[in-house]
């Protein structure tokens, strides 16, 4: 699995566990949607995301990019 990927599984992973948790467990878990959707949000303008350091310590590597192909 690539970086890319495995920043998009983990993303939406969180968001559905998020919304079983306000569900079926207390409401107050909505913050947790909120906080994946925030994070999301200024990665996509800062380049920076949490998920990319953990998934690079689990050994996933980044997708090579166009010009390497």
């Amino acid at each position: 699995m690539t970086i890319e990927n495995g920043v998009r599984a983990m993303a939406g992973l969180m968001i559905l566990l998020s919304v079983f948790l306000t569900q079926f467990v207390h409401p107050t878990f909505i913050w947790l949607t909120l906080f994946v959707g925030a994070n999301l949000l200024q990665s996509a303008f800062t380049g920076i995301c949490p998920a990319v350091f953990l998934l690079k310590k689990c050994g996933c590597k980044s997708a090579p990019s166009d010009s390497e192909k």
